[in-house]
């Protein structure tokens, strides 16, 4: 927990040293879907740049900041023509014939991005290696930070056999809770990020006490209890839009400039998210592997009755079990609020699928198998974007999953079951 603290300040200090101004940006507060960019010249960044989004019978328009950056909200997923005036560029720089009009559409995110980029040079190409590379890093980033989540799914699973599709809204609790603790009440980020997280473990807690544990002591099966797990999971997501509204917020450090690293671009918020992950998997693993509760979890999650019969206070363990899930889950959004960027009322949401396919894939009920499925996943996410449109590489994760239970029913870890 110490080290956790440790290189949570120390991203903390990283995020307040990089002092850039933010962009200006108009309706993003009121659409949920942004497009963004910014405008340089020679790699300097250009000021009070006019740019307007049309389209859809919508228009918008706003001026770069500082840092040549802007955002504009817009009310529907739908094409939008950005132009830049160049009347407004400084003297001197002028726009390639055609192009000062880009035509934007949106993928599978709500933030589209359109850059400008102006000045004299040579086109360069990046190599398919070092775009490998590359990808290769990035889809481990972000099959760490699903792992988080994967496990703590993969564990309640173990222990209660619920398959919970609240789960979800877990996820977009923890990035909540550290939006509105940061930007909202002022707390240093750091500090958000540890509140929000044993918030999260709160939550956990409270689910199980107040609406599993009692369920469970009724013997309610197994498929009621999914669907109460999908009723819940509406029930906070759309309560979360209430409250938070359907744009997206950006959380204090988001946009840091990458660092290039040979072909591996990384920014500073990458790098203390992959090694908080790392950090939090080692402790989850030998939270699991040497202490007592930790084995009494694995028993518990191996045969509950046999478990019970040896002393092992079952109702005790899950509730462990839910607070530990809760505070993964909530770490885990807090690293995708990063990672996407932006907080939203279903982020969440957007990524259950892949929870669910790593704890799949992995095995049902292993934690470790949560953590090979999640890396699998997460590799599978980034790099396919080689060969295959962007808009394609979750569908083409769940094929993969599909590919593997056609070989491997019970996953890459899991225990094939026997019959009689």
């Amino acid at each position: 927990m110490l080290l956790l603290g440790l290189l949570l300040t120390a991203l903390t200090f990283s995020t307040l040293g990089a002092g850039a101004a933010q962009a200006d940006e108009i309706n993003t507060d009121q659409y949920d879907y942004v497009i963004a960019g910014n405008v340089q010249f020679d790699g300097e960044p250009i000021e009070d740049v006019l740019i307007s989004v049309e389209g859809s019978g919508y228009e918008a328009e706003v001026v770069t900041d500082a840092d040549g950056k802007w955002r504009i909200g817009v009310p529907e997923k739908e094409a939008y023509t950005v132009t830049l005036d160049e009347d407004t560029l400084p003297k001197g720089v002028v726009v390639a014939k055609g192009g000062s009009t880009i035509d934007a559409e949106f993928g599978l995110t709500k933030v589209k991005s359109v850059n400008f980029f102006l000045g004299e040079g040579e086109r360069t190409t990046v190599s398919f290696f070092d775009q490998f590379v590359n990808r290769f890093v990035n889809g481990l980033n972000f099959g760490l930070l699903l792992a988080l989540a994967a496990i703590g799914m993969s564990l309640i699973f173990g222990t209660t056999g619920l398959s919970n599709f609240a789960h979800a809204e877990m996820i977009t609790f923890g990035a909540l809770a550290t939006l509105t603790l940061s930007v909202t009440m002022g707390v240093p980020i750091w500090l958000a990020i540890l509140v929000a997280i044993a918030l999260s473990g709160a939550l956990g807690w409270g689910l199980d006490a107040a609406i599993w544990k009692p369920l469970r002591k009724k013997g309610v099966g197994l498929i009621p209890l999914m669907i109460v797990s999908i009723g819940l999971s509406l029930a906070l997501r759309y309560t979360f839009q209430l409250f938070y509204g359907g744009g997206t917020s950006q959380l204090p450090g988001s946009g840091m400039a990458d660092m290039k690293f040979g072909p591996i671009s990384l920014s500073w918020l990458d790098i203390g998210s992959m090694a908080i992950s790392i950090v939090v998997l080692l402790a989850v693993s030998y939270f699991l592997l040497r202490t007592r509760i930790g084995k009494a979890t694995r028993a518990v999650s191996d045969n509950p009755s046999l478990a019970s019969a040896s002393g092992i206070d079952v109702d005790g363990v899950i509730r462990i079990v839910w607070i530990v899930g809760g505070s993964l889950a909530g770490l885990s959004g807090v690293l995708w609020a990063y990672f996407r960027p932006g907080v939203s009322w279903d982020m969440g949401f957007q990524i259950l699928l892949l929870v669910f396919a790593a704890t799949t894939l992995g095995g049902l009920g292993t934690a470790f198998g949560a953590l090979v499925g999640s890396i699998i996943v997460g590799l599978f996410v980034e790099l396919s974007t080689l060969w295959l449109p962007s808009d394609l590489k979750y569908v083409g994760a769940l094929v993969v999953l599909i590919l593997v239970l056609l070989l491997r029913p019970q996953g890459i870890l899991g225990r094939k079951e026997r019959i009689g």
